[in-house]
């Protein structure tokens, strides 16, 4: 009797489960065949599950809605995409079918604002909230969206100098501001206070003094961003308190705040074994912030979330073929893929991200401890640690034993990919952010030795930008 990798992940998971099972021995992505894809399109190649997009925007909505109705809140839930998780046309035009808002963190988001804008797919009435560091040109283009009629325009204050810098651009527009909470970071990090936002303790005298009575701007939105995520963890409700706290004490002071932006993200599966109860989270939070305001005599304020990673990650999958197997040493054995992991799931190597690692075919056969690795000639170019076992375990097969089906190649499948890995790893030349990639000068010597210097590239415009994202195709 043989141990097959089916009994492995058999033994070890609830399988079949959501978004995967097996067919004619072989895996399907959301009932997709994925040989079928492979037959067709050959690998390496990526994809996004379109579908899958929507079905976490109404999961949310409907356990949010449903902790809204049992603990009799009165405020409202509002759900906002963040555009930098991923910014690619069709993306971004499957979560608007659901009537998303938007959360933009870059000059260049403003012109993406204005392309769906002129496509139609968005109106002027969408809530759209500016985060981010503000430059001159995203202060500039944000007022500018304000005065062409976008209403409901957020922008959230990452620092006091940054209001000062946007009340020096003219404007007939009162302009609705949000305050970003600086938060304590978790204990292992590298640094304290996160670099975004104001410190708590400055925020409420930053309000009387600059904007309480200013007849420019309004506070509508207190916002925090826990960069962890939405965990039921000491550390995530010790800063969610804190949020909460100041929430009520800015509400005293100001009748037009009534938005509380949550931040931050829930967690996505990254291995078969995940578990993360979202629908008590939700309540939690709801019933927190409800018991909060009631005491304090406060209305309950409109909760906003800003779900990127949440929204795209689950939709996208990247799909390779083993070209060689090689054993090294007695017990380390290579599995060598046809393309490179640091060009394509930047995250794994960077941040040591986990993704969900499965075969796509060979599920029969017996399984065995593998790195994979590759084909560039970088030594950081490598995969080899799962989140729960702390190793790879695939299917055997021998490439030389015609029997082995060595017809059919092993194919491997890294899944719930969809966010952030095309923009980090600059596919086609998008960045992060949309930040764009930098004027390229060159600076030589002529024959005398003087400074010669010229431009190589301008910098990356917004046109540039939206052509590779696909916004030109329609």
């Amino acid at each position: 009797m043989k141990n097959t990798y089916f009994d492995l992940i058999e033994q070890s998971y609830y399988f079949p489960q959501e978004g995967f099972d097996l067919r004619d021995n072989s895996l399907t992505f959301h009932g997709v065949s994925l040989k079928y894809l492979i037959e067709k399109h050959g690998t390496p190649f990526r994809f996004i599950y379109l579908p899958k997009i929507g079905d976490q925007i109404k999961k949310t909505r409907n356990l949010f809605n449903r902790a809204i109705n049992n603990n009799a809140y009165t405020g409202k839930y509002h759900f906002c995409y963040c555009t930098k998780c991923n910014h690619f046309y069709h993306v971004i035009k499957e979560a608007l079918k659901h009537n998303v808002n938007l959360e933009t963190s870059s000059s260049f988001d403003i012109d993406l604002i204005l392309n769906l804008h002129k496509k139609k797919q968005i109106d002027k009435a969408r809530i759209i909230i500016h985060n981010g560091y503000k430059t001159d040109d995203y202060l500039e283009k944000i007022v500018r969206l304000q005065e062409m009629g976008f209403k409901n325009s957020i922008v959230v204050l990452d620092s006091i100098n940054e209001l000062r810098r946007l009340l020096k651009i003219n404007s007939t527009e009162k302009i609705k501001v949000g305050i970003r909470m600086a938060i304590s970071e978790e204990a292992q990090s590298a640094y304290y206070t996160s670099r975004l936002g104001i410190p708590p303790s400055e925020i409420i005298n930053f309000f009387k003094e600059e904007i309480r009575d200013n007849d420019r701007v309004e506070l509508r939105m207190l916002h925090f961003f826990v960069d962890s995520g939405i965990k039921d963890t000491l550390y995530y409700w010790g800063e969610f308190q804190k949020a909460l706290k100041l929430y009520i004490e800015l509400k005293k002071e100001s009748p037009n705040l009534h938005c509380f932006n949550l931040g931050g993200g829930f967690p996505i599966r990254n291995h078969l074994g995940f578990e993360y109860n979202y629908e008590y989270m939700i309540n939690e939070i709801i019933a927190n912030i409800k018991q909060a305001c009631a005491k304090e005599n406060v209305p309950d304020p409109d909760i906003f979330t800003e779900f990127g990673k949440y929204t795209v990650g689950e939709s996208g999958a990247i799909i390779f073929e083993v070209l060689e197997q090689k054993q090294q040493n007695d017990a380390e054995t290579w599995y060598l893929i046809n393309n490179s992991l640091m060009n394509t799931i930047p995250d794994a190597w960077s941040i040591h991200e986990k993704f969900i690692l499965l075969p796509v075919n060979k599920w029969n056969n017996e399984y065995g401890r593998v790195h994979i690795g590759g084909i560039s000639c970088d030594h950081s170019d490598y995969y080899n640690s799962e989140d729960m076992n702390q190793e790879i375990l695939l299917p055997k097969y021998d490439e030389f034993n015609e029997e082995d089906d060595r017809k059919e190649p092993l194919y491997l499948g890294f899944f719930h990919t969809g966010a952030y890995q095309d923009s980090i790893s600059g596919y086609g030349g998008i960045k992060h952010c949309l930040i764009p990639s930098p004027k390229h000068v060159i600076v030589d010597r002529d024959e005398r030795g003087n400074i010669v210097d010229y431009v190589y590239r301008e910098e990356q415009s917004a046109a540039d930008m939206f052509h590779i994202l696909g916004y030109n195709k329609e």
